[in-house]
């Protein structure tokens, strides 16, 4: 079966947050954190993994990239905060 997930990103200053969608985390946050994974993320140095949540449908997966890239501000801080308080990067030790 096969994965998809939709995380968050931002920057060392919070300033910036990037929602995206992928089938495979590991490799798509590598190439942010590359900064050849994208004009915004390259842009705005956002490589810290600071959210994600996977489902096996994708449809859902790209509903779900659409809903909260259509949500304030504050409310993605809420989202992120709901799982991860420190803004920690959550692929810190990853290759």
């Amino acid at each position: 079966m096969k994965s998809y997930y939709v995380y968050i990103l931002t920057n060392r200053h919070r300033s910036s947050l990037h929602t995206g969608f992928t089938n495979d985390l590991e490799w798509r946050v590598h190439q942010h954190k590359q900064r050849y994974g994208g004009v915004f993320t390259s842009r705005y140095h956002a490589g810290a993994l600071v959210y994600h949540e996977e489902t096996s449908d994708v449809h859902a997966a790209i509903a779900r990239e659409k809903q909260i890239k259509g949500w304030s501000r504050a409310r993605k801080i809420a989202l992120i905060e709901s799982i991860n308080p420190r803004w920690a990067d959550l692929s810190s030790g990853w290759p």
